[in-house]
């Protein structure tokens, strides 16, 4: 196979969003082309038992996960599981289909390693991925269903879209993921607030006894994060994600004024959000970390820190597919340096 680095100066010529096209062309090859699958699969993915961990009623065979965004329409879940994912995440899926926000709306920051992107939620609609899911659900590692409303519903009508893809969608993911912090719909991050979460939630409980996740942005104090997290497990959510996008555009040096920001310069942003909601919630919850993860080093201090699982997507656009398998490959030499059998006895270490 050619390495990565050859390949990533000709990617890098391309427009941001023609080079996750291309990306997202040759995943979509393992549908049809399983030799192909096969050997990615035993090149990329861990299977080291000290790994497994039981969630949601499924076996996660490693902590690290693909991040919403990538497989939008539930295409590449083969591809993606052959790079070394334990799990992946689709969507963000919408009600009806929707084209997103005018291009271009995906940049990179190549100095930063990091990805400002204004995509808004482009997808092909809920009926499209479900009728994907029912070809493919249940697969051999679990598939999280991230859901979003449409950007032409007004917020008073938000949560019609949020219960109508709930039951269209709760039997076809092993969990499920509020959507309400991306910076790229307007007035979405509005639907952070006590009153929405608490009727969201009471009737999303009443449709289904699937797992249903909260993700929650960055851009709040770490009080007003561990207050709107805390009240969304009290009114029912299983669990926590945490962070999306940044809009604090002081991170990087020649920033867009749209979309938000993912990668290297989110790593400590978001590491302080988990860090005060894993202080109150760990043990209550179910605690996913995502943003700036680039290594086995740094997804261990979120596993320690109290996230049974971490998510990776803008530092696998600038390393490359072996960073998956990297990661997994660390975390089992880190786990065994500190003389851990399982990684369920390194979740939330340091809260100990």
């Amino acid at each position: 196979m050619i390495a990565y680095e050859s390949l990533k100066p000709w990617l890098f010529k391309l427009q941001p969003e023609t080079a996750h096209h291309v990306v997202a062309t040759l995943l979509r090859m393992a549908n049809v082309c399983p030799s192909l699958f096969n050997r990615w699969l035993e090149k990329h993915f861990v299977a080291d038992p000290i790994l497994n961990q039981e969630l949601f009623g499924r076996t996660f065979p490693n902590p690290v996960g693909l991040g919403a965004g990538f497989d939008k329409n539930a295409t590449m879940i083969r591809g993606i599981q052959a790079l070394g994912f334990g799990y992946t995440e689709i969507g963000t899926v919408t009600p009806q289909p929707q084209p997103g926000n005018p291009k271009p709306r995906m940049f990179r920051h190549v100095e930063e390693e990091t990805i400002q992107n204004a995509m808004g939620f482009n997808n092909e609609g809920m009926y499209k991925v479900q009728q994907r899911l029912k070809a493919r659900y249940p697969f051999t590692t679990p598939i999280g269903v991230n859901i979003g409303k449409n950007k032409v519903t007004p917020e008073q009508d938000a949560i019609s879209d949020y219960t109508q893809l709930i039951r269209g969608l709760h039997d076809l993911g092993d969990y499920l993921v509020i959507n309400i912090s991306s910076p790229n719909t307007p007035g979405l991050r509005d639907l952070q607030n006590e009153t929405f979460i608490a009727e969201l939630f009471a009737e999303a409980k009443a449709l289904t006894d699937k797992p249903i996740l909260l993700k929650i942005a960055p851009d709040m104090t770490p009080e007003q994060a561990v207050a709107l997290a805390t009240l969304a497990v009290e009114k029912g959510a299983d669990g926590i994600i945490a962070t999306n996008t940044t809009v604090d555009y002081s991170l990087v040096a020649h920033p867009k004024e749209i979309g938000g920001l993912s990668g290297k310069v989110l790593k400590e942003k978001s590491f302080t959000i988990f860090e005060a909601v894993a202080k109150e919630l760990f043990g209550k919850t179910v605690l996913i970390s995502v943003g700036g993860i680039d290594s086995a080093e740094e997804a261990y201090r979120r596993i320690k820190a109290g996230a049974s699982l971490v998510q990776v997507y803008s530092a696998l656009i600038f390393k490359g597919p072996e960073l998956i398998g990297e990661i997994n490959r660390g975390l089992v030499d880190l786990l065994k340096r500190d003389g851990y059998s399982n990684i369920t006895e390194a979740i939330g270490a340091d809260r100990r």
